[in-house]
């Protein structure tokens, strides 16, 4: 056991956020955290790694637990290059190489007793290297850091990274500690459709336990395989990942629902019984008998329904025309980097777009770029454009939520403006406050609010699921799915690009390459185009002269560097073999100078050999 708690309860200005709770996190478990935004899952995490106490109750932890905990705004704060922020977490493992190389230094001309002592030391030190893993420190970090997209910034300054790029180094940070407890508060925030597949990739892989807490359906389904529901302030344990939850939710409510009911059926039976024979001296002794099992009976509460998911509804007054967006050779350029040279567009009537790519790619500024509508770019006749900012940027802050909406729906009643408000998840108390006293999750049901009573034909969404709950972004997904009209959008949500998606549109290399097809789809077209690229190898060269197809000269060197790695691959598990062999007989011969003197020697030209072939694999992979 990690960490368990006991009956605690929590709140703030004597309101309980959670309230009796407990459950308990075990050695080697992947738990997903739900529930909706407000509920309370960032302050469940907050007790559960001490930074908060709790007002009733107990947390217990393992005693030195090492236990490693990324806020979804905490990022890595440091002066160093961001490869040295990341080295320092292997500070001790250089050390102990450097301790272990002086003493191996002095006990070339050690005798007698002080050999002898060397001898041990150097033993000592051997072993907790080999138990570290200590020589391959520089791989560990660089697998992480490439992983993570942070290949080409090894020599920046982290106090010069933007907010999302030090959240991403303190979880690479974190991935490097490998505490035997990893807590990670929406750990997919900022990170790309490619980085989101090699991270759940290296946590499969993950020793430690785990606890989640993400939007990310695909993220939880892969990773999880138990799952903790924070509702109305308690916490419910289900067996299994997201998709399992959803089932086995749905089925607990119904068998607590007719539990409930057939109690509340055998309540009413006893209690009218009692009603008509209590005052009869012939049944009075049967209904005390009843009265007595009444009193004696626990009564269930009567299950809460789950809270209602946000409900939206997309529809438009009149189509445009077929052709609805064209785009002929036109150049994409931001901060003087040029995105795309010579790119083409077309886009028609009915269509559902997901622009993907690496971060980075400019997918948000084609969004924009469309939307000013410059020369080249053309519109078919009747197009209604709505547009849905990832930043919701152009929310007045400081208006009313109601008046914010009115601001943008200057014909619509009080009436309908509410019901619409209440129906995207404002509540009566909400629509009163001003717009910055909102969540985040709550202003992006304000922004979709405002597009939906826009009554668009065309819809342009950036990041539309960014900060929504999970019942939110699956009443989103069943609106978009059900709207007649054209959708140009960017996500990295893929689940939700699976669910709406009809055609794909990658940005790479800078250019533009449309794929006909859903999302599913379009990843089981990329495995067979890059079989190599899951087992990190490097993409494939293609060849100008012969269309794409590898001449002979390039097979044969792939064939050459294929076999080299299989003679490394044998001659490093003999030497290593060797190394431990010379470990026993140094330990042997301890007593005999001439004989430590070349189990040393042989040693030193035993590591040199593995390094320099660990390095030329490195090249080959």
């Amino acid at each position: 056991m990690l960490v368990e708690f006991q009956n605690v309860t929590f709140g703030y200005a004597g309101v309980p956020t959670v309230e009796n709770v407990s459950f308990a996190l075990n050695e080697g478990e992947r738990v997903g955290l739900l529930g909706g935004n407000g509920e309370g899952k960032t302050t469940l995490l907050r007790l559960l790694v001490g930074e908060l106490v709790p007002d009733a109750g107990t947390v217990t932890r393992k005693n030195r637990l090492r236990l490693g905990y990324l806020e979804q705004s905490g990022g890595l704060e440091s002066e160093a290059t961001v490869y040295r922020a990341m080295e320092e977490v292997f500070d001790e493992d250089k050390a102990l190489i450097s301790r272990l190389a002086a003493a191996q230094n002095a006990l070339s001309s050690a005798t007698g007793d002080e050999f002898r002592v060397l001898s041990a030391r150097c033993e000592s030190l051997e072993k907790q290297i080999a138990a570290r893993d200590s020589y391959h420190f520089d791989v560990k970090i660089k697998t992480v850091l490439n992983g993570m997209g942070f290949e080409e910034f090894y020599g920046r300054v982290v106090s010069t990274m933007s907010g999302g790029e030090k959240t991403t180094l303190k979880l690479c940070r974190l991935l490097l500690e490998e505490p035997e407890l990893l807590v990670l508060d929406e750990p997919t925030n900022h990170l790309d459709i490619k980085t989101l597949f090699w991270l759940e990739e290296y946590l499969s892989r993950f020793k430690g336990a785990l606890l989640v807490v993400s939007h990310d359906r695909y993220f939880l389904d892969r990773l999880t395989s138990r799952t903790l529901e924070l509702e109305y302030g308690k916490v419910t344990s289900y067996k299994g990942n997201y998709t399992k939850y959803r089932v086995l939710k749905e089925e607990r409510f119904k068998e607590l629902t007719r539990a409930y009911e057939r109690q509340q059926e055998e309540i009413g039976k006893l209690q009218t019984y009692v009603d008509k024979n209590i005052v009869r001296a012939t049944t009075a002794k049967s209904a005390l008998s009843r009265v007595n099992k009444l009193e004696r009976m626990e009564l269930l509460e009567k299950p809460l329904p789950p809270p209602a998911p946000p409900r939206f509804r997309f529809a438009f007054d009149e189509p445009p025309y077929e052709r609805v967006l064209e785009a002929e050779k036109f150049d994409l350029a931001v901060g003087g980097k040029t995105l795309l040279a010579g790119a083409s567009f077309l886009m028609t009537r009915g269509q559902k777009i997901a622009l993907v790519g690496d971060n980075g790619t400019g997918k948000t500024s084609l969004l924009k770029y469309f939307l000013s509508a410059p020369a080249g770019v053309k519109y078919a006749r009747f197009v209604r454009l709505g547009y849905y900012d990832q930043e919701n940027a152009d929310l007045p802050q400081n208006e009313r939520v109601l008046d914010a909406f009115w601001g943008k729906n200057v014909g619509m009643t009080q009436t309908d403006a509410r019901s619409l408000l209440a129906r995207a998840g404002l509540n009566a108390e909400d629509v009163q406050k001003k717009v910055f006293e909102l969540s985040g999750g709550l202003k992006a049901k304000l922004s979709l609010a405002i597009l939906e009573a826009r009554r668009a034909n065309v819809l342009f969404l950036d990041e539309p699921t960014n900060h929504l709950d999970l019942p939110a972004r699956e009443a989103l997904e069943e609106a978009l799915k059900a709207f007649e009209g054209t959708l140009l959008f960017v996500s990295h949500d893929r689940r939700f690009i699976e669910a709406v998606a009809t055609r794909i549109v990658s940005l790479e290399g800078g250019a533009l390459v449309p794929f006909e097809g859903g999302y599913d789809e379009f990843l089981a077209a990329r495995e067979k185009q890059i079989p190599a690229e899951k087992a990190e190898a490097k993409p494939e060269k293609k060849n100008a002269e012969s269309g794409g197809f590898r001449t002979r000269e390039e097979r044969a060197r792939e064939a050459q560097a294929r076999n080299r790695t299989r003679e490394i691959e044998a001659r490093i598990a003999l030497l290593e073999a060797e190394e431990k062999e010379l470990d026993k007989r140094l330990a042997e011969v301890a007593a005999d100078y001439k004989e430590v003197q070349k189990v040393t020697l042989r040693q030193e030209e035993v590591r040199a050999e593995i390094d320099a072939l660990y390095a030329e694999y490195e090249t080959l992979i």
